[in-house]
């Protein structure tokens, strides 16, 4: 109601921080403010009486003055897409609020809970590094920022003219005065402090809520209400209202319970109040540390620790410790050191208090504890531990920040004083059961003996034996999981080794190690325009997104920001539960007498086509009569809220006739289910080139889907305008030409009474290039129906669930090679899972286009499948296919390698391209810079120098072992689709002397807007002041192609350049009279003339277009270059590894803007860094997606941002085939980001040595945690074997 929409939904769960605000209260205790970052979208309305909140737009904007926060995001390039921006912003502004001076470290926290799909993160910190004490402003050197890693930048030969390494200047940064902040309201102040004790009660339509104000009424609700949930911050049940359907009738929140929230320092630990929020615990916690004897902290130690990684700073600020104990989860971060620390709980009710410790006995089943229903946890005491007791606490998750656990654990040991010998020993873990379990079988075996190598021994033995699973039991990874528990209990043997100053031999010293984030640096290098070109000439210059500081202050309009129309309805859709099945019934009874519904659409509700697609019309806009995924859309209901039609979708009862699905590429093979056709491309004699190997081998590989996670999630409003069958959409989607012309074939109307606007996505990466219809259409059938406004706004859950993602890949590969390591033969077939449509499934010719690589084969064949299965249909995906196709490439490139026993290194520079090769499809490659590209970036990244190093410390370290790979990327730049390298523009100039550009293609964060601004403003010769962009339409330039393939920037900066020379060639008599005049007075007197000031533009790229049939014609118009060197640290105990350093070098031709397309390097490196090392995505045998938020899907976080990220563009690399000379950027450096993978597998090999293992192995992608530490064998994985195949049923599958 009040319009504020800066603040944005991006998950529902508290996982993205896209929703960040900042929370005030004053506190009557301290008599202090406490300003804390808060999820909004987990905040229940009820909870903050008597606080302030503050959203990004309470700070600054652009018509009245940026907050610095707000700025020097924007200004430091940290906004692309924009639609994360102001939850960071608002993180670190209640960062400074409470820390004018923060440390780098401080920042690294706070930033904990927020997520960027677009940036790579690296620009958001440098901004920000700014507030912190240790920057100089821009004062510290005379070449820029301290910021900038000079050395780094040194490292190439920059002897070179006109090469810069700053992208911004602070010096131009507004200073921050902390003084100068919104106050906290004085009503609120004044009520804080006079408030008068009272309870509240709020009655919702659903719910009570009920805030007692005393313990005493406290315990007589919890009587009289005995199933009541307990609620401080939400973080739990919030998440199980919205995602697991339950309704709780009646909440109790005792937040203004002093006793709940009291801290009192007893003589044997601290009693912390049930409330207390998890920052505050770490507090008090810290600085009992600080004040202590060490022998005294071990316990606090071992929770601190936990909570260093315990979700985010957001949730930390409001979740209470015991809010953490009663939710009883199996991997609790918290719990296992509660219980090994033996800490005491007090429990109370209206009749009494008693004291319980906690252990094996608190936990009485899933999500069960001891309490009876009317108890309420009071407190929970942590002791101090003794002089000879030790006590260690361990977490793996996927992701080290924000993660829940796979297994989590503590170990508590007690000696005898002045012995090694156990007294006690406690031994607990998450993950490992339905609850939090003492190892006690193994801890008795244990007692008495001496801290040693045959302890350790019985203890593994033990424990492998008594933490067994089930081979189906959730959760899935039971070897790993099971080899974890033995891997951790060795670290602690080991830490407490040291700690009793006994031997630990040298090597062993690493695996102690508690792992601290060391603040990344970072260096961006790229040559300068020429001296003398025009100030007015912005391109080449790093000039700022159009729209970063609107995006930094939420004034920037999304699609879901478009103010509520008069009579707005809100629709949800009705998806499939079963993967493939006819459906007998749908019965909407349930779903009719929910309020606010006002109808439903199913199949015959379509008034023209209900067939859809793109390739071809292989799918319906709603089922009809049969599902062929889970997702699949049946229908919809349309209700007057959001809420009431979500809650009537979910009440509509399906009935099903369940047929058998077909889920993984192998049972697409076994079952030979493929679409058509199968492509093949072949080169050379095959036959002859294995003849002359000196080897053959062959190997397998299977790279996993990815889900896009753009944080703006599917939205779409439609508008019916009341006559000739009028509709407008306002739609987030990259192809609003495609979006037309289904949504007129559902309506059964021309294209022409269909107008598609585009403002701006919050992000795309290919997701929003087809899978948008899937929603649009359904919508606007629906505003059709009614005659009424209709919104849809897709959940996280949701659009994870229907849209799909990449595609899975299987590669199976046969290659010859000789002695020299020279390949000769390669014969690789892949196979891609497509899913239940065709959609965009051409990726499969991309990926046969990249078969090889960077590398001359001579003789070789390529054959590509598509896998027809029961899951939703996948799409296009940044790389469309080719980080696949290169990615078994590159599997095959080490395994020659490592079979030879050389440097895979020396093996890729040897099989390089160079000038004048053929490609498989026989495209000559005349403009390659591969070799440039890889000769810098072995320089710059001190290639030899760091493998000597790395060969020193993995001989020095037995259980964390470091890795490096070099790995170069071409990528052919075009659609592979001829038709769709096509684009038009529409270019205005007013008679003021303003221009407005309209062009084919959306702007998604990717800056192709600022890059046409930029186009326009050198080819007209004006300032780019006078030149706007204000959407993207269907009335404006027709028959678009999708903003997709990279060539965005090419096409339509092409086409933008044609219309503005018309319009050039249309004034110049006007120039010619008045050679003295001004822009402006040129452009009056044309307009007096009556001449045009309006232009149309086309542009197509020319000589291209190839046949498979004969492999002939030229597939691109030309490659993008790269080269990048990654080097890792992995942990052989568990899994887990650091990226410690990546130099990345890229051939961008000349840059038209060097902010942004590093920007775009950085962003997609750290996209491939997730698809490659961290993102997975868990079906079940059924196919159900069972990963559908950030809470079980991890994207990339601030944390693994290479330690040291350098980049470098390429320079005096001009490219003749595109506008000015530049060079596509969105897509190319993906790739790169398998550098990362191929060093973790170098460290792996170091690993599996000393183990006597060599030569190749297979490591599937990603390169995940479990894949690491399974790969690395040796002793303990050995006493944790896999379940034999087929027999069980497994949690997910390899789809």
């Amino acid at each position: 109601n009040m319009g504020l929409t800066g603040t944005k939904l991006g998950c529902a769960e508290g996982g993205c921080g896209a929703c960040t605000v900042m929370l005030s209260r004053y506190q009557t205790h301290t008599k202090q403010l406490l300003h804390y970052a808060s999820n909004a979208c987990l905040a229940p309305l009820c909870s903050l009486h008597l606080v302030a909140v503050t959203t990004v737009e309470g700070i600054g904007s652009v018509a009245r003055k940026l907050h610095p926060v707000q700025e020097r995001i924007a200004k430091a390039h940290g906004s692309q897409c924009g639609f994360c921006t102001p939850g960071i912003v608002m993180s670190m502004y209640a960062l400074l609020r409470n820390n004018p001076t923060p440390m780098m470290a401080d920042m690294e926290e706070a930033f904990q809970g927020n997520l960027c799909r677009c940036t790579g993160y690296r620009p958001i910190l440098e901004g920000y590094k700014t507030f912190t004490g240790g920057c100089c402003g821009g004062r510290g050197q005379k070449n820029g920022c301290c910021m900038s890693n000079v050395n780094g930048a040194q490292n190439g030969s920059e002897e070179q003219i006109n090469v810069t390494t700053s992208l911004f200047n602070p010096a131009e940064f507004a200073p921050f005065d902390p003084t100068q902040e919104v106050i906290f309201p004085p009503e609120l102040m004044t009520l804080s402090k006079d408030r008068k004790p009272h309870s509240l009660c709020f009655h919702g339509e659903r719910m009570t809520w009920l805030q007692p104000d005393s313990l005493d009424e406290f315990l007589n609700l919890k009587w009289k209400h005995p199933d009541a949930r307990v609620v401080v911050g939400n973080t739990e049940v919030g998440v199980e209202v919205k995602f697991k359907n339950m309704v709780y009738p009646v909440i109790l929140a005792p937040t203004f319970i002093p006793e709940l929230s009291a801290v009192t320092h007893a003589e044997d630990g601290i009693v912390f109040g049930a409330a207390c929020t998890l920052s505050h615990m770490a507090v008090v916690l810290r600085q009992a540390v600080e004040s202590l004897p060490p022998h005294k902290t071990e316990v606090f130690l071992a929770v601190l620790e936990q909570l260093r990684w315990f979700a985010g700073v957001q949730i930390r600020n409001v979740a209470a410790v015991g809010g953490n104990i009663m939710t009883a989860s199996p991997i609790s971060d918290l719990n296992p050191v509660f219980m090994a620390a033996g800490c005491k709980l007090t429990l109370v009710d209206k009749d009494g208090s008693r004291e319980i410790q906690m252990d094996d006995g608190f936990f009485t089943g899933y999500r069960r504890t001891a309490l009876q229903p009317q108890q309420i946890l009071l407190s929970i005491h942590i002791p101090y531990s003794k002089k000879v007791e030790f006590v260690s606490a361990y977490k793996q998750s996927p992701r080290r920040e924000d993660d829940i656990s796979i297994v989590t654990a503590a170990m508590s040991v007690t000696f005898t004083p002045g012995t090694d010998v156990v007294e006690n020993l406690r031994l607990s873990f998450g993950g490992m059961a339905p609850t939090t379990v003492l190892a006690k079988k193994t801890a008795n075996r244990l007692i008495g003996r001496p801290w040693g190598e045959e302890l350790l021994e019985e203890a593994c033995n033990s424990m492998a034996e008594e933490m067994s699973l089930d081979p189906s039991v959730p959760g899935g990874m039971v070897t790993y999981r099971r080899t974890l528990t033995l891997s951790l209990f060795y670290k602690f043997y080991l830490t407490v080794l040291q700690k009793l100053r006994l031997q630990v031999t040298s090597d062993c010293l690493s695996a102690t190690e508690v792992y601290h984030p060391e603040t990344p640096s970072s260096v961006q290098i790229y040559q300068a325009v020429a001296k003398g070109q025009n100030q007015d000439d912005v391109v080449g210059r790093p000039i700022m997104h159009l729209s970063a500081m609107k995006q930094a202050t939420g004034e920037a309009v999304y699609c879901d920001d478009v103010p509520l129309y008069e009579n707005e309805l809100y629709l949800s859709l009705i998806t499939s539960s079963k993967a493939h099945a006819r459906i007998l019934s749908i019965d909407t009874s349930g779903a009719e007498r929910c309020p606010g519904v006002v109808c439903f659409l199913f199949a015959d509700d379509i008034p023209g086509s209900n067939t859809a697609g793109s390739l071809k019309f292989d799918e319906t806009v709603l089922a009809d009569g049969e599902v062929t995924c889970v997702g699949h859309i049946i229908g919809a209901v349309v209700a007057k809220t959001q809420l009431q039609a979500q809650r009537a979708a979910k009440a509509v009862r399906i009935e099903y006739e369940e047929r058998q699905p077909v889920i993984t590429i192998q049972e697409a093979i076994a079952t030979q289910s493929f679409y058509q056709p199968i492509r093949t491309i072949q080169k050379g004699d095959l036959e002859l080139g294995f003849k002359h190997a000196d080897h053959i081998l062959e190997g397998e590989m299977h790279i996993g889907g990815q889900e896009h996670f753009y944080l703006e999630t599917n939205v779409t409003l439609a508008v019916p305008r009341g006559e000739d069958g009028e509709m407008e959409l306002f739609v987030s989607t990259q192809a609003p030409t495609h979006t037309q012309s289904l949504v007129a074939m559902a309506l059964g109307v021309p294209a022409n009474r269909v107008v598609v606007r585009v403002k701006r996505m919050g992000g795309g990466f290919g997701g929003k290039e087809s899978r948008t219809t899937l929603l649009s259409t359904v919508v606007a059938v629906a505003a059709n129906k009614l005659k009424r406004p209709v919104r849809c706004m897709l959940d996280r859950d949701e659009d994870m669930l229907i849209t799909g993602g990449r595609h899975p890949f299987y590669g199976k590969y046969k290659v010859g090679f000789l002695n020299s390591g020279r390949v000769v033969a390669l014969d690789v077939t892949y196979y891609g899972n497509a899913g239940n449509s065709m959609d965009l499934s051409q990726i499969v010719e991309r990926a046969l286009f990249h078969m090889e690589n960077s590398y001359r084969v001579p003789n070789i064949r390529g054959r590509g499948f598509l896998c027809r299965t029961n899951l939703p249909s996948n799409t296009a995906f940044r790389g469309f296919g080719g980080p696949q196709g290169m990615m078994v490439a590159e599997n095959w490139m080490t395994d020659v390698a490592q079979s030879l026993g050389k440097s895979p290194e020396e093996v890729r520079r040897l099989n390089l391209y160079m000038k004048g090769d053929s490609t498989p499809f026989n495209q000559v490659l005349d403009q390659i810079t591969l070799d440039r590209c890889w000769d810098e970036c072995m320089s710059r990244s001190g290639y030899q120098q760091r493998r000597i190093a790395i060969d020193l410390y993995n001989r020095q370290n037995r259980w964390t072992k470091r890795g490096i790979a070099v790995v170069p990327t071409k990528f052919g730049i075009s659609f592979t689709a001829l038709f769709l390298n096509q684009a038009g523009a529409l270019v205005h100039i007013y008679t003021d002397g303003s221009v407005l550009l309209t062009h084919g293609g959306t702007e998604m964060g990717q800056g192709l807007h600022t890059k046409m601004v930029q186009v326009a403003s050198r080819v007209l010769g004006i300032p780019s002041s006078k030149i706007h962009i204000s959407e993207t339409s269907t009335n404006t330039v027709p028959n678009t192609s999708a903003t997709a393939a990279s060539a965005s920037s090419d096409l339509n900066g092409a086409a933008l350049k044609n219309a503005c020379e018309i319009l050039l060639k249309r004034l110049e008599p006007f120039k010619a009279k008045n050679p003295n005049g001004t822009w402006e007075d040129w452009v009056k007197a044309a307009y007096f003339d009556r001449v045009s000031l309006s232009a149309n533009g086309f542009y197509k790229t020319p000589d291209i277009g190839y046949d498979f049939e004969t492999n002939s014609g030229r597939a691109f118009s030309y490659f993008s270059y790269g080269v990048a060197c990654s080097e890792v640290e992995i942990d052989c105990l568990t899994g887990s590894h650091k990226n410690l350093s990546t130099t990345i070098v890229m051939d961008v031709g000349n840059s038209l803007n060097p902010a942004i397309d590093i920007g775009q390097v950085e962003g997609a490196f750290m996209q491939g860094l997730g698809l490659f090392t961290l993102e997975e995505l868990h079906y079940s045998p059924q196919g159900v997606l069972l990963t559908r938020g950030p809470g079980s899907y991890k994207i990339p976080a601030f944390g693994d941002i290479p330690t040291q990220l350098t980049v470098s563009l390429l320079r005096d690399a001009p490219n003749d085939k595109a506008i000015f000379a530049s060079k596509a950027v969105g897509e190319p450096p993906l790739f790169l980001a398998s550098s990362v993978f191929y060093a973790i597998k170098d460290a792996i090999s170091a690993a599996r040595a000393e183990s006597g293992i060599t030569g190749p192995f297979r490591l599937d992608s990603p390169a995940s945690a479990e894949r690491i530490r399974n790969a690395c064998s040796d002793r303990f994985t050995k006493l944790c074997p896999l379940a034999e195949a087929g027999t069980f049923i497994p949690w997910s599958v390899q789809v």
